[in-house]
């Protein structure tokens, strides 16, 4: 098991690579302050098919680096009710996870699992599936994530305050993603650098995790780069094979982006969410049971990832809007997971609703793969915090957190004291 270090884990740094306000997520809409929510619920009741980009159509006129994004030369649609945008996750025959035409997500559709389609995607997708299934968490949480929520509350604890957005949410899915990779703190923010769009050379991820794909290979550890590393593949011509070093690159890219950003934003959310309903947290603090419905309430309220795009194959409609082929379809999760078609008082935080299916998480073939995992270190991190910080608050004196964020939403800080 890879020892934890809380002393490597610069702050500075953290801020850097994870503060939504900061020149690493400019480029992604970061700066964004606005109620995204009055718009989309416009959106919905006025199309629920709009011809454009999501962005734009709620006033973000800002750069963004997005999956189906730029694409300039295409047409753009998007989707902001809840059937539609399920429908057309389920329709892998007409919409498609990447263009036809050379793009990042073209130029990646062989060997990174988000922008794959059909048969290639089920086959890769089967070989790590079995890690992350829910019998799963107890492993992820055992090697992974208790020890890391715990050595971060022991940073703080007795200081009596803290931003729990960068103290706290950031560092826990980046090492345990790393940790399942086999490295420590230190390097795990060189990784998370050299995988973050900021203008860092690529090449700094390859040289981080290739020797440790060569290590496993020679040498399988209990961790998920040597699961991968160990893994065979049946083909299109029924012969079995090992993955590539660069099929194994692709797989702990994905993992890395989405399992370290995502969760990390999402779990501020939650975060931020109980806060400001204290009643519900007083709720939780008592009855520990209602902290699996109060997180997937959240999720459903406010996800992190509001817009997934997919590309249409051919021409088709949707909701009696004609949609060309070849178009870029973006599916507004944020706008679909508030629909009064599908809740009822969808505005309103409420954990005992009777569950249901929502887009959290997305949906379809591609429904996310680390979801489970992602709950458990939510779980794991909120109880942590309830059972070592008793009293635990918004810290009246700080600036008021708000959810920010275009295209990845998060807290622009969570403040909390606990004395």
């Amino acid at each position: 098991m890879v020892t934890r270090d809380a002393s490597a884990l610069d702050p500075r740094r953290i801020r850097e690579l994870f503060d939504l306000r900061s020149e690493v997520y400019a480029a992604r809409g970061g700066a964004f302050e606005g109620d995204i929510y009055p718009e989309f619920h416009r959106l919905r009741e006025t199309g629920p098919v709009h011809p454009g980009i999501v962005g734009p159509l709620v006033g973000f006129h800002g750069d963004a680096f997005f999956p189906g994004l730029p694409y300039p030369e295409l047409p753009h649609f998007s989707v902001f009710d809840y059937a539609t945008c399920q429908a057309v996750l389920r329709d892998t025959e007409t919409f498609a996870s990447a263009p036809a035409i050379p793009g990042f997500e073209n130029e990646r559709s062989e060997t990174v699992l988000l922008f794959m389609d059909g048969a290639r995607h089920r086959r890769y997708r089967a070989l790590v599936q079995p890690s992350f299934v829910p019998k799963q968490a107890g492993w992820w949480i055992d090697r992974w994530i208790s020890s890391t929520v715990h050595m971060l509350i022991d940073t703080f604890e007795a200081a009596g305050r803290a931003d729990l957005n960068v103290e706290f949410c950031a560092a826990i899915p980046l090492l345990t993603i790393c940790g399942s990779f086999g490295v420590g703190a230190a390097d795990a923010l060189r990784i998370k650098a050299a995988a973050t769009s900021d203008g860092r050379s690529p090449d700094a991820f390859v040289d981080i995790v290739m020797p440790i794909v060569a290590a496993r290979r020679r040498d399988p550890q209990d961790d998920l780069i040597s699961v991968l590393a160990q893994a065979e593949i049946t083909d299109e011509d029924g012969e079995r094979h090992t993955l590539t070093d660069e099929e194994i690159l692709g797989f702990a890219f994905l993992l890395l982006t989405a399992g370290s950003g995502s969760t990390w934003k999402q779990m501020g959310i939650t975060l931020l969410t109980l806060l400001t309903h204290p009643t519900w947290l007083e709720a939780v603090r008592a009855d520990r049971a209602l902290l699996r419905p109060a997180i997937d309430e959240a999720i459903r309220w406010t996800p992190t990832d509001p817009m997934f795009s997919r590309f249409a194959r051919v021409d088709t409609t949707l909701r009696e809007v004609a949609i060309p082929a070849g178009s870029v379809v973006h599916l507004c999760f944020g706008a679909a997971n508030r629909d009064p078609a599908r809740w009822e008082r969808p505005d309103e935080f409420d954990p005992t609703r009777p569950a249901g299916p929502h887009l959290g998480f997305g949906g379809g073939p591609h429904i996310c793969l680390g979801m489970h995992v992602a709950r458990a270190e939510i779980h794991t991190a909120v109880s942590a915090l309830l059972d070592r910080l008793p009293g635990l608050r918004l810290d009246s004196h700080a600036e008021t957190p708000r959810v920010i964020g275009m295209y990845e939403r998060g807290p622009s800080a969570v403040p909390v004291v606990w004395r």
